[in-house]
């Protein structure tokens, strides 16, 4: 087997969801889209009213989970994603709303 591309490198993304995003559905709702992607990691609300995602798996899985968190078909109403990458700790199983 040759080098592990960078597209398969696990990576990190840490996304904070601002809106009207608790009380809607949307842990579920990105839950699934996670599980879609093979991506493992978790949601939870913040005392602040925000979204706190965490997922690992592929940048393009995570770039296209990232998409979904700022597409119109999310629950509720999401008015911007703060995200930041990281290399991938690869601490998590599953995906979980917390």
């Amino acid at each position: 087997m040759g080098p592990v591309s960078e597209q398969e490198t696990p990576v990190r993304l840490a996304a904070w969801v601002h809106g009207h995003v608790q009380g809607v559905g949307f842990r579920w709702w990105t839950r699934s889209r996670a599980l879609e992607l093979g991506l493992s990691g978790f949601a939870r609300n913040l005392p602040d009213g925000r979204v706190e995602v965490v997922a690992e798996g592929t940048r393009d899985h995570c770039a296209r989970l990232l998409t979904a968190l700022r597409s119109r078909t999310s629950p509720g109403r999401v008015d911007h994603v703060v995200e930041r990458w990281s290399p991938a700790k690869g601490d998590l199983t599953g995906f979980t709303e917390r």
